[in-house]
């Protein structure tokens, strides 16, 4: 059994652990706070861009990045983790879902090449995986030059054949407690998916009774929006990317001090119980000591 200054080593390390954890907590608290923030708002703007794609995409206007290959066999994966650990398994379990994801479509896709936006995605594929791309610091803080060079180099690897489809890998933001790994096609475009979320917000044609003249005509104006919508699309994912990493990190710290508490108290206990034993042990031996000489 440890004696008493070994507990009380114990203790004092584990109260300066607590320290440093409730002081991270705060700090991921308030950098969660404009995070969230930053979502929310960009959130209400994608909404409604994704309901103007819809309905250009209904139209009957071509874009190249609306076109599907029928064999497809060269696809990239855009990973978005964090760049710092301490988070809980936010990074963790969207990579197990990436490595899954590559180990379940290896007949589908001869060739599989990812690029990365965070440091900790970058790290647990760059001995395994075919890396395209590598995004340093772009994802603590977020901003919108960062996601136009992501979609830029994207939709050029698209264009000039390098990749037949792109997937997005992220954590979708679902509340400061919860987020869940996601991957998602980004190109080509599914027009579809832009009609379903037109009807999700119930904003269909036949209820309306609305029809939409366009000026410029449809073509002009989807070769003008859908570049626009893969630089937000990509900001998004960045800015969704770090409200889930600080609500994780506060999540975890807050887990992490309640921990170390429940230890200083266990600690403690054991503490007064080894002091109680050697001043029993004490008393003991004056008591026998003082017998042997009578």
């Amino acid at each position: 059994m440890l004696g008493i200054k070994e507990f009380n080593k114990k203790i004092t390390s584990l109260k300066n652990t607590r320290k440093m954890t409730k002081t991270m907590k705060l700090v991921s608290a308030s950098k969660f706070k404009r995070a969230h923030k930053a979502q929310l708002s960009a959130e209400v703007y994608a909404q409604k861009l994704t309901e103007l794609m819809g309905r250009l995409s209904g139209s009957g206007a071509n874009h190249p990045l609306l076109k599907s290959k029928k064999a497809v066999t060269k696809s990239l994966v855009v990973l978005f983790t964090s760049d710092k650990g301490l988070c809980g398994g936010f990074n963790n379990n969207l990579i197990r879902k990436v490595r899954h994801w590559v180990v379940d479509n290896p007949y589908k896709y001869t060739n599989i090449g990812m690029s990365f936006c965070g440091r900790r995605g970058y790290m647990s594929f760059r001995r395994t995986a075919k890396i395209n791309k590598y995004y340093e610091n772009i994802t603590m803080k977020p901003a919108f030059a960062d996601a136009q060079k992501v979609a830029q180099d994207i939709t050029e690897d698209f264009m000039m054949g390098n990749y037949e489809e792109i997937y997005l890998a992220y954590n979708r933001f679902d509340g400061p407690l919860t987020q869940t790994p996601v991957i998602e096609k980004i190109l080509p475009l599914d027009a579809s998916v832009f009609t379903k979320n037109i009807k999700a917000s119930g904003e269909t044609l036949s209820k309306t009774g609305a029809t939409y003249e366009y000026e410029p005509e449809e073509k002009e104006l989807l070769y003008f929006i859908i570049p626009k919508f893969l630089n937000f699309k990509i900001f998004f994912t960045l800015l969704e990317n770090a409200a889930g990493e600080h609500g994780a990190r506060m999540s975890a710290m807050d887990k992490a001090s309640k921990n170390t508490g429940d230890l200083i108290d266990r600690y403690t206990l054991l503490r007064n119980r080894a002091r109680q034993a050697a001043i029993t042990t004490e008393l003991i031996e004056i008591i026998s000591g003082a017998e042997a000489l009578k």
